[in-house]
């Protein structure tokens, strides 16, 4: 097992000041299904291009510390060759990789889900290691409905992450553990909240059963916010207040750092979300992001249009984003950056 200190070091670069974690883990299906919404044909060709655009956009490396790679984008390189782990190393960005292998039915609970991997997991860190990846990723998935979730689903994936962290930092991987409690449904700001708690508290006990070094892991949480079916809406203010409350009361200081998923929201939402949180201030931990779809929406967008011809625009688009979202990491974001 690597030392707290090597572990430690890793995870303090990846919560940089005024950076934060690009996830481009997107499977094979998931981006299918973006590329298909702006008419982009899904190939092993494409989606190279497409991850080759995003991982060099000139000046990324100033507002992302790491992003979060698929198996076929951890093994790729660029047109001219380049292997695309030492363009991230040449840019200041450390190689992850996402190593779950998606969501199931857990038997027995309809409507709830538990992440499947862990089989082999450990020969594949090590493949992994070798190939450069510094950091690792992890997602639970909670879903909240009338009599869900079931305290089964939350330890069934408790227990999942925590097996899965302790096999990272045998191999000197820093894992991230991503417990996401889905926007899915209509249940109000309050509801969230107890869920997401509930949800921690059983992460963080079972990271203790199993020995896991929590100064050297990083949280990917969830913001506690309303159903996006909810008639009840909350404000950036509300939401900030109730994501820090939760977190302040279910993860332990010595975390070295938080970072959030955007979880279905806007792009603008998740930046506004984050500002809040961080100039409110006083918290233990620092709180930066891990956006995938919304750091990529205007990217993406903005490639399709032409793919040959606009991927110095959509660069600009990647990294506008970036850079706003590392602002809001410190606080310091405004509105009117947006123009």
């Amino acid at each position: 097992m690597s030392s707290v200190t090597e572990l430690e070091d890793i995870a303090q670069a990846m919560i940089a000041p005024g950076k934060g974690i690009l996830a481009i883990d997107e499977s094979t299906s998931t981006i299918k299904k973006r590329f298909d919404a702006v008419k982009i044909d899904c190939s092993e060709d494409s989606r190279r291009a497409y991850r080759e655009l995003l991982l060099t956009a000139k000046g990324l490396g100033e507002h992302i510390s790491g992003a979060i790679l698929y198996d076929e984008t951890l093994r790729q390189s660029t047109k001219a060759g380049k292997a695309f782990t030492q363009v991230m190393l040449d840019a200041g960005i450390l190689p992850g990789i996402k190593v779950d292998k998606g969501t199931q039915s857990l038997a027995g609970f309809p409507g709830e889900m538990v992440t499947e991997g862990l089989d082999g997991l450990r020969d594949r860190l090590k493949e992994y290691a070798r190939m450069g990846a510094k950091f690792a990723k992890w997602r639970a998935v909670i879903t909240i409905s009338d009599d869900i979730p079931s305290s089964t689903c939350i330890e069934s994936n408790a227990h999942a992450l925590a097996r899965y962290a302790a096999l990272c930092q045998e191999q000197g991987i820093v894992p991230i553990v991503e417990p996401e409690v889905l926007m899915d449904g209509s249940h109000d700001i309050e509801v969230c909240y107890e869920v997401t708690e509930v949800t921690l508290r059983s992460l963080f006990g079972a990271l203790y059963e199993h020995n896991v070094m929590l100064e050297g892991i990083i949280l990917k949480a969830s913001m506690v916010v309303p159903g996006k079916d909810c008639d009840e809406k909350a404000s950036v203010e509300e939401v900030a207040e109730a994501t820090l409350r939760c977190l302040r009361s279910a993860v332990p200081a010595i975390v070295p750092g938080v970072v959030f998923l955007s979880g279905g929201q806007s792009d603008t939402d998740a930046t506004a979300h984050l500002n809040a949180m961080n100039q409110m201030g006083g918290n233990p931990w620092p709180l930066s992001f891990s956006y995938g779809r919304a750091l990529q929406v205007a990217a993406l967008n903005t490639w399709s249009k032409d793919t040959a011809a606009n991927v110095g625009a959509a660069q600009a688009a990647l990294v506008k984003r970036a850079r706003l979202n590392g602002l809001a990491s410190l606080g310091k974001y405004s509105a009117k950056q947006e123009n």
